[in-house]
């Protein structure tokens, strides 16, 4: 059989070679994100950011891209605090809770949500981000709520391949405990994403990023964080959560982290290289 090369051959790079993309999550989620993600990508380890399109920051975070920053889109369909809410920018009424924007939980969105109207809300997002003048470079979920839910995953791909965008995948979900094989289903359609994605979604990073980098292994290993600077707002909405981001933040501008890296032999890179592959 003939040899397949891996991701980080087709890369450029040798078989063996550890490649880290160091992403920021929820630009545009609030203003003390938007300065956090932004510190975190032009002073930080950071390598990309995404961005919340429908959330309340976001314009103002699209604004203040430069041109050389590495953004994909958040594609999102949940809004999990209590009392800071946004919701659809197009008229989806399945995506819609009972008490204003988008369903707090996964489990409330899945119940509900028409995939119709999941693809031209996704969509549409994409669009306007584009329309701010985004060069977006990827799709990343925000709480992977089109990523283990075989519906909503032939919407992901179906975007994905449209717009010619990598995509973010778990690997620490296996495709038994999802119930389809949605890391094959991807690559059978061309559709690149990082080999290596742990979906640890509580907050603060510290813990989980340098044990991911204690333990690369070859290949893209993507990481994720949260940062945010610390305002009184960012403290009233998100509670207990608001300390993990702030200490991200102080994390991703740390000499530490820097030498962590260093010391890995990581290759740092961004969505940007996974797209131009995509696209070549």
């Amino acid at each position: 059989m003939a040899h397949v090369n891996s991701l980080a051959e087709r890369l450029g790079h040798s078989a063996d070679t550890r490649l880290v993309i160091l992403s920021c999550d929820d630009l545009g989620s609030s203003h003390a994100s938007n300065m956090g993600v932004f510190e975190a990508i032009h002073t930080g380890a950071a390598t990309c950011a995404s961005l919340m399109v429908p959330a309340p920051w976001a314009c103002h975070a699209a604004n203040n891209v430069l041109p050389d920053d590495d953004i994909g889109v958040h594609l999102t369909l949940n809004a999990e605090h209590s009392c800071y809410r946004w919701g659809p920018i197009t008229h989806s009424p399945s995506l819609l809770s009972g008490e204003g924007g988008f369903p707090r939980s996964l489990t409330d969105l899945w119940e509900h949500a028409d995939q119709a109207e999941v693809l031209r809300e996704l969509r549409a997002q994409i669009e306007r981000a584009m329309a701010w003048g985004v060069d977006v470079t990827h799709l990343a979920p925000h709480l992977s709520a089109i990523t283990l839910r075989p519906e909503f995953f032939d919407v992901y791909l179906e975007l994905a391949q449209e717009y010619r965008l990598p995509i973010r995948l778990p690997s620490t979900v296996s495709a038994a405990q999802a119930g389809f094989p949605f890391r094959q289903l991807a690559a059978d359609e061309g559709v690149i994403f990082p080999d290596h994605f742990d979906n640890d979604w509580r907050a603060g990073s510290r813990v989980r990023v340098f044990d991911a980098i204690a333990s690369l292994q070859p290949g893209v290993t993507e990481i994720h964080i949260q940062p945010a600077i610390d305002t009184p707002e960012v403290r009233a909405f998100a509670g207990p959560d608001a300390d993990g981001w702030i200490a991200d933040l102080a994390l991703v501008t740390s000499d530490e982290l820097r030498t962590a890296l260093a010391d890995s032999g990581a290759v740092m890179i961004g969505f940007r290289d996974l797209r131009s592959l995509m696209r070549a």
